[in-house]
């Protein structure tokens, strides 16, 4: 069979404007894995409320980061795209999980070059159900209905592989070096505590008390909590970060409703109150810089740090289109087509 490779990425509105922006976000918190509720209730939230303001806020945030090209998401998801096909004998395509370039026309895309058998890499180093999972659900949904004669096989959550954690850590120390920190601090995308139960398959591991993501389980599988956290730890220990100069974080919840904490907003106030005035901060859920990373932590977060006293902070930037982050993905993919192997994500 032949073999072809569909990376998928979040996704962006066309244009940095309230009429693009609206249909986008329509697609997005209509998901039902990412606001999970009964969907007449999440109709209400999102076509009712929700989108009857959020379009033009969302708009001007995303003015601020918008590039000449376009969606820098968009942008550096086509250059990690290019250069991994550089590298390999088989086509290579990119979908979107929400707007245009979806899915289905990756995989249109891929069929149009004689794929029969597709390779699916989520570009999320965690399991999530609003990340990792919904672009998986929507694939299979795609393929069956549009391409049932393919092959299917995703790749797994890739934190804590090795070369993984080896290339983000160089990242990390690149800007650790010429910054003198005093703390650096792990922002992850934030989601609702009941995702972290909802993807349990044990239905009793996770109770979110600060002990279970301790205690080996299978549930550490699909536990969303659990990688972050093991990916911070995985990466003091590739540098040797002093521990007490390192914390995680939980960024974008929604209010009135229970999600992952400590809350990355309250974490800059209280860093800087403490007498942490030199931040670096870095986020992992993401390999590509997006609107979450480049406006809310970058922009915003700086903004926060400083009123509460902080003198100094950078952003260390997702690893986009980093060379040695396309060889490591290179490397996984060539061992694929040549074996059928998987990378290997070790399980704590």
């Amino acid at each position: 069979m032949k073999k072809g490779v569909l990376l998928v990425n979040l996704g962006s509105p066309d244009s940095p404007t309230p009429k693009d922006v609206k249909p986008y976000l329509d697609e997005f918190l209509m998901d039902e894995r990412v606001i999970d509720v009964n969907p007449i209730l999440r109709n209400l939230i999102v076509r009712g409320i929700i989108l009857q303001t959020r379009p033009k806020k969302s708009a001007k945030a995303y003015s601020k980061i918008w590039w000449e090209e376009g969606s820098p998401l968009i942008i550096l998801s086509e250059r990690f795209k290019e250069k991994v096909a550089a590298q390999l004998d088989i086509p290579v395509a990119l979908g979107m999980r929400y707007g245009s370039g979806s899915i289905k026309e990756g995989l249109q895309e891929l069929k149009n070059q004689g794929v029969e058998h597709v390779y699916l890499v989520p570009l999320y180093p965690h399991y999530a159900m609003s990340s990792y999972e919904t672009v998986v659900v929507k694939a299979m949904e795609d393929k069956d209905a549009f391409f049932p004669e393919m092959q299917l096989t995703t790749m797994p959550a890739f934190y804590s592989n090795p070369a993984y954690v080896k290339v983000l850590s160089k990242s990390i120390k690149e800007h650790l070096d010429t910054f003198e920190y005093d703390h650096v601090l792990f922002s992850y995308h934030g989601i609702p505590e009941r995702h972290i139960r909802k993807s349990d398959p044990t239905k009793f591991h996770c109770k979110i008390d600060g002990s279970c993501c301790k205690t080996n389980s299978v549930a550490h599988h699909t536990c969303y909590r659990h990688q972050c956290y093991d990916t911070t730890e995985l990466v003091i220990k590739e540098l040797g970060l002093p521990r007490d100069k390192v914390s995680s974080s939980f960024q974008s919840r929604l209010p009135n409703d229970p999600w992952l904490k400590p809350y990355t907003d309250f974490e800059f106030e209280r860093l800087a109150k403490e007498g942490k005035t030199k931040l670096a901060v870095i986020t992992p859920a993401f390999v590509s810089d997006c609107l979450e990373t480049l406006e809310e932590i970058a922009m915003e977060g700086k903004e926060e740090f400083m009123e509460a006293g902080g003198t100094d902070y950078i952003h260390i930037p997702c690893l986009n289109d980093r060379d040695d982050w396309v060889s490591v993905m290179v490397s996984w993919l060539k061992e694929w087509q040549e074996t059928d192997a998987l990378p290997q994500t070790h399980i704590r």
